[in-house]
């Protein structure tokens, strides 16, 4: 499945931005829609594709987001949220990855059935954990402040996912960008940073550089979800150079949800010229329909990256990477050594 022409087997493989609520296997669909008594579109996993994933683009980021309503519909209770944790750290072997973040808004998997947001927090990181263990793939998972539902309940939100502070990594900031910037969380991330997460935020994807900097200068942004605006203002790309935050690119999720009009046009590989730390990540492959494979041996291409870029991509994402120092070199180590067990 791998090609090493598009994937150095000498590296780790590290996706960095993959939502899991966005990740969850049709079967699961319909196991648990099955299970809780759940009408779904169809009855197979060929039937219900074309609903929960994008044909084609979408006319935004708001109506990709709409894909989810089937994903959500069958988070009937905590051990629903547990296994589909699980099932992504799986997912993550099969695809090759010996590295992920996921990341997953508590309050957006709660709110269909009114589950305790608090519960949903520990059944992901129960379920991931059992997952890791399991696969030997390493796991980290990054809580999402919803910002579509406002200021108090994303108060309400981190509350619950700084209930279970070591089981995260970082929190994140997602949903509608345009609607609700950045600057109303300040907060909110003060507390998470207090409490000795890393930050990311979801920004210069719906809205452009003015809200790549708000993020960065008013919640302290380590890393920028996806970024890609940044290109369009020279002083920000020099500031992100400088202070190497990197940018959680995802290429075919741009196209579907019109971030940019296709694959050919987008400014990653001008980003990675001009110097900016960045890799490449999946997004939502459940409704993208792709792996990370996917996005290195064909995405990427398309795009205009050559194999020594994606090396140097694939070789980003462990720096970028929100690993304590012996836990990077220990993914580096491991990967090497499978890597010349291969060769023999």
């Amino acid at each position: 499945m791998m090609h090493t022409t598009a994937i150095d087997p000498s590296l780790p493989l590290c996706d960095l931005h993959r939502h899991l609520d966005g990740s969850i296997r049709l079967q699961t669909l319909l196991d648990l829609a099955q299970q809780h008594g759940i009408r779904l579109p169809a009855d197979t996993p060929e039937g219900l594709r074309p609903h929960v994933q994008v044909v084609g683009a979408e006319a935004g980021l708001m109506e990709f987001i709409g894909k989810f309503r089937y994903l959500t519909e069958v988070l009937v209770d905590a051990e629903a949220c547990r296994r589909v944790a699980e099932e992504n750290v799986e997912d993550a072997r099969a695809e090759g990855l010996d590295y992920i973040e996921l990341r997953f808004s508590p309050w957006f998997m709660a709110e269909r059935y009114g589950l305790n947001a608090a519960d949903v927090v520990a059944a992901v990181i129960d379920g991931t954990r059992a997952g890791s263990e399991r696969t030997g793939v390493k796991a980290g998972l990054i809580g999402i402040l919803s910002r579509t539902y406002g200021v108090d309940t994303a108060r309400a939100e981190l509350d619950a996912l700084l209930q279970h502070r070591d089981g995260l990594v970082a929190l994140d900031l997602a949903g509608d960008e345009q609607g609700f910037p950045a600057h109303l969380f300040g907060e909110h991330f003060k507390r998470a940073r207090d409490a000795g997460l890393h930050l990311t935020v979801h920004a210069g994807e719906a809205d452009g550089p003015a809200s790549v900097w708000s993020a960065i200068r008013d919640l302290g942004a380590e890393r920028i979800g996806h970024g890609v605006r940044s290109v369009e203002d020279e002083a920000l790309l020099d500031y992100l150079v400088e202070h190497r935050i990197g940018l959680e690119v995802c290429l075919t999720s741009n196209v579907h949800t019109s971030t940019v009009a296709d694959l050919a046009s987008h400014p990653v590989g001008r980003l990675l010229r001009r110097g900016v730390l960045l890799n490449l990540n999946t997004d939502d492959p459940g409704i993208s329909g792709i792996d990370l494979p996917h996005e290195y041996q064909q995405a990427a291409p398309a795009a205009g990256l050559a194999a020594d870029e994606l090396r140097q991509i694939q070789a980003n994402a462990v720096e970028m990477a929100f690993l304590q120092p012996e836990e990077r070199d220990n993914l580096l180590r491991k990967s090497q050594l499978k890597h010349s067990k291969s060769d023999i």
